[in-house]
């Protein structure tokens, strides 16, 4: 009888496992041409009506890029925001950038990276261009990376785009306020869901990044952005490590039990990596996503506005004392290796 039920009870949990194995390998993109690969790209890149942009540096770029791709001069999340890494409150300001680039509202637009460095320069991208109401911007995914691996050459030669016209038609509703943000910490807004796309450890407000550390009240989920991309083993450490690649699998797999017809909130510590979260949400078919670019960096900082804030073991501050001791330090041992280096090269030209 004893046998029987185990056998039972084996074969009801290998049915699970298949299910469960069934439901992961036959996860979907609800939106899968937000994302490119580079056969795609390829295909479509010396097309008039294509633009493919490169988020890197210029210094990066000029090594080396995707034949015909252009450079914003900088950083795409430089090049996109004030020095505060703040939106432009002045959309003229993106249409002047944008017309000035060759990019048009009737031109498709691809943004590339370069690994994890750089990836969510491409994702801060693809924000805003949805959020000036831009509907054929979009990512490669794998970015330069996926383009080698593919076979494909790259340019040293710069790229420009004869000018054009960019009219934004902002859609609001792309960017969280923190006014909204505080509606969600007071418990006013138990119908919209709160992502924290940092670290378990900015979460709880071990590693602090702001005046205050912890997290906004209400939160539904915290999903480092590192734990919904494609993971591999390192060859050398032999533990896994996240990609620059996106999957149905993995992206599904984070953000499961989520309802994809609530509108739907990512922030992070500057408004950065929850872009990447934005672009996860709009390819799992999230009918309202949006992401907040204030972010912790200035929820938690605002003293004056006595923001609620939870964390497991209470609200700890920005240990300012310990980080300047442990500056002069540092500059202490700079100054020595300067002297040392000096008295090196010294003895050299004798």
């Amino acid at each position: 009888m004893r046998k029987r039920t185990r056998t039972l009870a084996a074969t009801v949990c290998g049915v699970i496992l298949l299910a469960l194995a069934a439901t992961a390998w036959g996860a979907q993109w609800a939106n899968p041409g937000l994302l490119i690969d580079a056969a795609t790209l390829k295909a479509n890149l010396n097309k008039p009506n294509w633009v493919v942009v490169d988020c890197r540096d210029l210094k990066d770029y000029v090594k080396g890029h995707i034949p015909g791709a252009i450079s914003l001069g900088k950083r795409a999340k430089k090049a996109l925001r004030d020095p505060t890494s703040r939106v432009f409150k002045d959309v003229s300001k993106y249409e002047k950038i944008l017309g000035k680039a060759g990019i048009g509202n009737d031109t498709n637009v691809v943004f590339y990276y370069d690994g994890l460095k750089t990836l969510t320069d491409a994702t801060v991208a693809f924000w805003i261009m949805e959020y000036l109401g831009h509907d054929k911007a979009y990512v490669l995914n794998g970015g330069l990376d996926a383009w080698r691996k593919a076979g494909n050459r790259l340019d040293k030669k710069p790229a420009m785009r004869p000018p054009t016209t960019f009219k934004a038609k902002v859609v609001p509703s792309r960017l969280a306020t923190t006014e909204e943000i505080l509606r969600i910490a007071r418990g006013e807004a138990p119908g919209t869901q709160l992502i924290d796309s940092r670290t378990k450890k900015e979460y709880q407000g071990k590693d602090i990044r702001a005046v205050q550390g912890g997290h906004v009240p209400n939160v539904t989920k915290n999903i480092s952005h590192l734990n919904t991309l494609v993971k591999v083993k390192d060859k050398k450490t032999g533990k896994m490590k996240a990609t620059a690649y996106l999957s149905p699998e993995s992206v599904s797999k984070a953000f499961a039990g989520l309802d994809p017809n609530k509108r739907t909130i990512a922030y992070c510590q500057t408004g950065t990596r929850s872009t990447l979260t934005y672009l996860e949400l709009r390819l799992l078919g999230f009918k309202d996503p949006a992401n907040w670019d204030d972010s912790w960096r200035v929820y938690g900082s605002d003293l004056h506005a006595n923001n609620p804030i939870e964390a497991p073991n209470g609200v700890q501050y920005y240990n300012f004392a310990k980080v300047n001791k442990t500056l002069k330090k540092l500059q202490k041992k700079v100054k020595k290796l300067e002297a040392e280096l000096k008295k090196l090269s010294g003895g050299k030209k004798k």
